[in-house]
């Protein structure tokens, strides 16, 4: 695969939101929406899942039609979906895949489209809500009623 890296308006982007969220923790951002359906982020979010390739949703597009029907007029109509707040997301393909124990495990597909909306969201979000390791992440839990571990604190 090609190279990766989030271009400079992206990260430009990036960097003052995460400078506002850290300088002012209780500042609200009311206008984010316009921010996802820019062009670069829209850009970038496609090279994100391109880059993980998988499978069609329900509509049954994949990469290879996108291509063959032009990324950037693709992207252009999903802007304009998501500037005309006319976007809504189609229905998760749902699929079994087996375990080890043999059971199967349920797993849901989502279409393009709707996994370059949320990953041009992650884009914008994640630097408000802070870089990878830092608070706000979902943290490893130790639950005290799982794994033979005691009720009560010790020394009490």
């Amino acid at each position: 695969m090609g190279n990766l890296s989030t271009p400079k308006s992206v990260q430009k982007l990036q960097k003052a939101l995460h400078a506002k969220a850290k300088a002012e923790p209780g500042y609200r951002f009311y206008a984010l929406y316009d921010k996802i359906y820019r062009e670069d982020v829209l850009a970038c979010a496609h090279a994100q899942c391109r880059s993980n390739a998988g499978a069609p949703g329900v509509d049954g597009q994949d990469f290879p039609q996108v291509e063959a029907y032009g990324v950037e007029r693709w992207l252009g109509e999903l802007a304009l979906a998501l500037r005309e707040e006319r976007y809504r997301p189609e229905p998760i393909r749902r699929v079994f895949i087996p375990k080890a124990n043999g059971k199967l495990r349920p797993l849901g597909i989502s279409t393009l489209r709707d996994r370059v909306c949320m990953t041009a969201a992650m884009l914008v979000l994640d630097p408000i809500f802070g870089a990878p390791g830092e608070v706000w992440r979902f943290q490893r839990v130790r639950f005290p009623h799982r794994q033979g571990a005691q009720a009560t604190p010790p020394g009490i």
